[in-house]
């Protein structure tokens, strides 16, 4: 063509990077992990080109505290938690085209460096001082997993960064009795100067592009009430011991590292001569549209401060949804990597038929409301899943049988993503059309048949 766009655009489909401070369990592959796994499968049989894009998160101060823990280094915890999320994910059937390594590549972080220093030279990004809070005891900066308080919305406990109970914005400076996780002590106030973006200079853009983009009611409801509430200044790089370094001894936060990362990766994989923010933005004209799954305890990187990052930076705004899923309990209580109250995704899927697991998840997804794994469930869901491919089970047949399929293909296309009536109307149409309704289970189970170059 004659700009130098492709003729076929790329539907890129995202999922958050893993935090290898542990390993995954279920309720991860229940979330984000399986699910864009079954869209892009999905997209690529319906002839659509498709980059998908994952990583680790390593630099997650979270890993830090792991490691200090276990009397270890960072990179020796990333390095054991990170093969073990590696080996999940390939036992699973999950395939990335992208899937970036902080500590192993240079390249990477020279990209996230660079691109950082390129906004700020352009003045998107302002250096300025800001109010920070530090450990009285031994003077950490109070960050992430380095402080602990309640949510000042809901009241939650919550650490630094974003409350799992509502999706609110918390810093050491408006928890609600904030204390040091390192020294249980009191936060004190310092002042540095640092990169801020502030998300308000950005209010106008950032309705439109909540306007087109398609998010569920939840997320629709969280963006409103930072609309209400103000929208915050954040910090997108801290005077602190873990992180990709940059300027004058700071090092880049976490997630103003994924905001950059998320420009970058997609345009170095689609033009891998791309290396300044203007090559970067060309490449991205390759990219029709994106589509982000995420947990809720994510929502508010992936709604705001990522989405505010990249219209600052200049890229158009593009067709854009985000796949949020809630929290996926087990009996009962929250899967948590910290409490180890988990079912350990490598362990469960070397016994375990992956096909099995990634429908009986995608059944039981927690898309809209917090759902519950129990093992009675996957058992029984296990037999009838068997006893339907033997032909032992009664179906639908005919005309209801192909109207059932069309209804389950058709819940896999992104506007309206319900991998759960997927896997009920392959399973009850089986009987009547196993050949069609293999190709629909093949999607949600991983087969490789499913699979193109995309």
């Amino acid at each position: 063509m004659a700009d130098g766009r492709t003729a076929a655009g790329a539907v890129l489909v995202v999922t958050p990077p893993p935090t290898p401070n542990g390993p995954l369990h279920l309720g991860h592959l229940s979330g984000p992990y399986v699910a864009g796994d079954v869209a892009a499968r999905a997209l690529r049989a319906a002839g659509r080109r498709v980059v998908t894009q994952c990583g680790l998160d390593a630099h997650q101060n979270y890993v830090l505290a792991r490691a200090q823990a276990h009397g270890e280094t960072p990179a020796d915890t990333v390095a054991r938690y990170g093969s073990l999320i590696h080996a999940a994910l390939r036992a699973a059937r999950i395939r990335y085209d992208v899937m970036a390594d902080p500590l192993e590549d240079e390249s990477y972080r020279r990209a996230v460096a660079g691109l950082l220093t390129e906004l700020v030279e352009a003045k998107v990004v302002e250096v300025a001082p800001v109010s920070l809070r530090a450990c009285a005891a031994c003077g950490r900066t109070l960050h992430h997993v380095r402080v602990a308080g309640r949510c000042p919305a809901c009241g939650a406990g919550a650490n630094g960064g974003t409350c799992e109970g509502c999706g609110g914005f918390c810093t050491a400076a408006n928890l609600i009795g904030a204390r040091s996780t390192c020294c249980e002590a009191s936060p004190e106030p310092v002042t540095h100067t640092v990169p801020v973006l502030r998300l308000d200079d950005h209010r106008e853009r950032l309705a439109e592009f909540w306007s087109r983009a398609v998010l569920p009611p939840r997320l629709r409801r969280l963006v409103a009430s930072h609309l209400d509430g103000g929208l915050p200044e954040v910090p997108l790089a801290y005077p602190t011991d873990w992180g990709i370094e940059w300027d004058d001894g700071l090092r880049i936060d976490v997630w103003a590292e994924m905001a950059l990362a998320n420009l970058v990766l997609p345009a170095r994989h689609l033009r891998p001569d791309a290396d300044t923010l203007a090559g970067y933005l060309d490449a991205w004209r390759d990219v029709d549209e994106q589509w982000i799954f995420l947990g809720i305890d994510n929502a508010f990187y992936y709604a705001l401060l990522i989405p505010a990052l990249h219209l600052a930076a200049g890229l158009p705004d593009r067709p854009t949804g985000l796949v949020v899923n809630e929290f996926y309990r087990l009996t009962g209580s929250k899967f948590s990597t910290s409490r180890e109250h988990a079912i350990w995704a490598h362990e469960f899927l070397a016994t375990e038929d992956p096909a099995v697991i990634r429908a009986f998840l995608s059944w039981d997804r927690p898309d809209s409301y917090e759902s519950d794994f129990r093992p009675e469930a996957y058992e029984a869901f296990t037999a009838r899943y068997a006893a339907t491919l033997a032909g032992t089970t009664a179906g639908l047949d005919g005309v209801l049988a192909d109207t059932e399929l069309t209804r389950g293909e058709q819940a896999l296309r992104l506007e309206h993503f319900d991998p759960a009536t997927a896997v009920r109307a392959a399973l009850a149409a089986y009987p009547g059309r196993p050949e069609r309704a293999a190709r629909l289970l093949g999607v949600i189970g991983g087969a490789e048949a499913a699979e193109s170059d995309g």
